[in-house]
């Protein structure tokens, strides 16, 4: 290369390097000023400049690659002031500036471009939905209680099988394929048997994410989707709190400051602490007896207390410890109790002179359950677990780059029996590895987001390679396309039958050992669970405050592994395989003003699985699935607010009834006098596995609430709602025995208070 040449690199580079150290980073965090809770998904700028950001679910904000100068930094969000504050930038440099937020009367109905519009923008989000409690409390809550529970069965791909006993699929996959994780550890069991209420106390939700597919590579261990809740830190100004009743349970919540924040340095610590309690088994008894004179059955107990601490930089650590307990108690028929417990920490540490942010988590998990029913043998599972997880997110211009490791040791016991008096037992301590990186690059109109994922499962000396991708197209300001794919797995297997009429034992497994393949289907190399997620999508701003959002997907599960209960020998494996694939289309309409907020979801969805003798509709297997929400405030201050919410869902797949016979055991052997005693009724199943259907599903909650302010902090909501409002027959199940129908949980009304203080 001649000296001319070399001459022009080196001008061209040091250019480069001036050019660079002319420009800082301003990043920080908006708090609400009242109680000093980040404000998630606030637009951020400097004024009069091109130069913004959008906070994330910790109030995080980093604007990169700023000229330096002089600005004024601002902060917008709906129903807040706005805040500013001047900062000098200078030449390389980063600033740290924290900005309050106080809660004013003006809502700022006339901004047209919002955060959420703007975070569309700027994310890939495909198959992903964030959820506040505002949210949540947006729909009518059985019992006048919101509930994420009742929430999820809202969304795009989600199907909700039955109001007791319920479980929740998404997109085709079985509840065991959904990580459900709270401030960054597995919550094992999240609903309660009753099927309208979570173990989550709807007023500690900063944020919920629901990606029900396609997700990157920060998640792994499951094969379907994921639900990702974050807790909201104590109120760091004031001592405070709630207490709620209502027929079916009361709950209270209490929240202070350790040490007050200090708005200059940041520093702050506080505690918050809810518990809930069922007692619907007693007030059933008398408020619903029309149902069931003895009462509903279901009872259950959620404890949950988090203390949190926010240093100068906005680096955080937070310690928490839970105990959930659910019991159901069908008189002369079952009993089932499960307890989970656990606790753990996890931080944010944000150096003050650097463009990265280190985070981590450890954490330790336990869950029990049992089942006794008549005439059959007990049930038993257990899964206890330590989760540690370390990661690092570095700033970029127009670039996020994220990696991290993760370790976790599930130690499961289950043991069953089944109806040939074959004992299934299986007990395994496993070692789970994993690495991940994730890098996400802004190129203007394209936004790409590759990431890799390596899990290594040391119980069965399996490694998994699960490359990912994402994509968002900003074909105009108001039309964006979008793609996702990528490879999934996962080790943990579920216990429940899901031929059982109702599947309240949710129980666990894990480290299979032999494997009873189809004989059609290829000898695999691994033990353990897998997809693949195809998803697409088109989102459009129809006006400003309505959008549509459209996503067909296509999920395919090349080995799922289940316990093998036609097991005829202690001799045969414990575990049997089988494929299969879930496909379908969503749409979602919202539309959110300040007064009125409307949702209206379609999703069409089949799923199938091959067990080798056959391929087979799933029994959640839901072709055709609406949810239509309306939330509605009225009053000269919207003290008034009116929710309601239909559903409709085609019938599930069953296996039809082909004929009876009587089914004697020879339980005394040679000596069985078959002659002269009955056996049971035995039933002939169809051979083409859940071909029949059962009828429509379709159901309308409405609910009512005032609020009474009577100062700035002392306020008291009273509200009515029903449940099932035109008395839906839906259909629960069908005796075959004693050829009778029992249909889900007819009208439901209630009434209830929360005292806020």
């Amino acid at each position: 290369m001649s000296t001319k040449r070399l001459l022009l690199l080196a001008v061209f580079l040091f250019s480069g390097i001036c050019a660079f150290a002319q420009t800082g980073d301003i990043r920080g965090f908006v708090y609400d000023k009242d109680n000093g809770e980040p404000i998630l998904f606030a637009t951020v700028f400097l004024k009069d400049t091109n130069y913004g950001a959008t906070t994330d679910v910790n109030g995080f904000f980093n604007i990169a690659k700023v000229p330096a100068g002089t600005y004024t930094l601002s902060c917008s969000y709906v129903g807040y002031d706005e805040a500013s504050a001047e900062v000098q930038l200078r030449a390389g440099g980063l600033i740290n500036q924290s900005l309050f937020l106080l809660p004013g009367s003006t809502q700022l109905q006339e901004i047209k471009v919002t955060a959420k519009k703007e975070e569309n923008r700027s994310d890939v989000k495909v198959s992903s939905i964030k959820i506040t409690s505002k949210d949540i409390k947006s729909i009518p809550g059985t019992g006048g209680q919101a509930d994420l529970a009742q929430y999820l069965q809202v969304l795009p791909g989600v199907i909700f099988t039955g109001d007791q006993g319920g479980q929740l699929y998404i997109r085709g996959g079985s509840p065991i394929q959904n990580k459900i994780l709270l401030d960054g550890m597995t919550i094992y069991n999240p609903f309660h048997s009753i099927g309208f209420f979570s173990v989550f106390e709807t007023e500690i939700i900063r944020n919920a994410e629901v990606l029900t597919g396609g997700f990157s590579a920060e998640y792994g261990g499951r094969v379907s989707a994921v639900v990702d809740i974050t807790s909201r830190d104590g109120n760091k100004k004031r001592f405070g709190g709630l207490v709620g009743v209502n027929p079916f349970q009361a709950n209270v919540l209490l929240e202070g400051p350790l040490v007050k924040l200090n708005e200059e340095s940041g520093t702050s610590s506080s505690f918050i602490l809810t518990s809930k309690y069922s007692y619907l088994e007693q007030t059933s008894k008398t408020l619903y007896s029309y149902i069931d004179s003895t009462g509903l059955p279901f009872g259950f107990t959620d404890v949950y207390g988090k203390v949190s601490m926010t240093g100068k930089t906005g680096s955080k650590l937070n310690a928490f410890g839970f105990n959930f307990r659910d019991n159901v108690d069908i008189s002369e028929t079952s009993a089932l109790d499960w307890n989970s417990f656990g606790g753990g920490l996890n931080f944010k540490l944000i150096p003050g002179y650097a463009k990265t942010i280190i985070g981590g988590h450890i954490a330790y998990s336990s869950y029990d359950i049992n089942l006794l029913e008549t005439g059959e043998a007990p049930r038993e599972s257990s899964i206890s677990s330590f989760e540690v997880g370390f990661d690092v997110t570095t700033y970029g211009e127009d670039s996020e780059l994220n990696a991290g490791i993760e370790l976790e040791g599930p130690s499961t016991k289950f043991s069953f029996t089944n109806s040939l008096g074959i004992n299934v037992e299986e007990n395994a301590f496993n070692t789970n590895f994993a690495a991940f990186v994730k890098y996400k690059k802004n190129f203007g109109k394209l936004i790409l987001e590759p990431s890799i994922r390596t899990q290594y499962y040391a119980s069965i000396s399996n490694f998994s390679i699960e490359p990912r991708i994402g994509l968002k197209i900003n074909a105009t300001d108001n039309l964006r396309f979008k793609f996702a794919s990528g490879i999934f797995s996962q080790n943990l297997i579920s216990a429940v039958n899901e031929r059982d009429v109702v599947n309240l034992f949710v129980g666990f497994l894990s480290s299979p050992g032999s494997l009873n393949k189809p004989s059609s289907a290829e000898r695999a190399d691994y033990r353990y669970q897998r997809s693949i997620h195809a998803i697409g999508g088109v989102e459009i701003d129809l006006m400003d405050n309505l959008s549509l959002n459209v996503e067909p997907y296509y999920k395919y599960f090349p080995q799922l592994i289940n316990v093998n209960r036609n097991k005829t020998s202690p001799s045969d494996p414990n575990y049997a395989t089988e494929s299969g694939d879930a496909y379908g289309i969503d749409f979602l309409l919202r539309y959110d003003t300040k007064k009125l907020f409307l949702w209206a979801v379609y999703s069409l969805g089949y799923v199938n699985r091959d067990d080798g003798e056959q391929v087979y509709p799933t029994h959640f297997d839901r072709r055709h699935n609406v949810n239509l929400v309306g939330n509605y405030k009225f009053g000269s201050t919207g003290e008034w607010e009116a929710s309601l919410r239909w559903n409709l869902g085609s019938g599930f797949p069953f296996t039809l009834t082909q004929g009876f016979y009587e089914d004697f055991n020879f339980g005394d052997g040679i000596n069985s006098d078959y002659i002269s005693e009955n056996g049971d009724l035995g039933i002939i199943y169809a051979d083409d596995r859940n071909s029949g259907r059962l009828p429509y599903y379709h159901r309308m909650d409405a609910s009512l609430k005032r609020t009474f302010d009577f100062s700035k902090y002392l306020k008291l909501e009273l509200y009515a709602g029903v449940t099932n409002l035109y008395d839906r027959k839906n259909i629960f199940y069908f005796d075959r025995i004693r050829y009778d129908r029992v249909n889900q949980l007819p009208l439901l009304p209630s009434m209830g208070m929360t005292m806020r203080f």
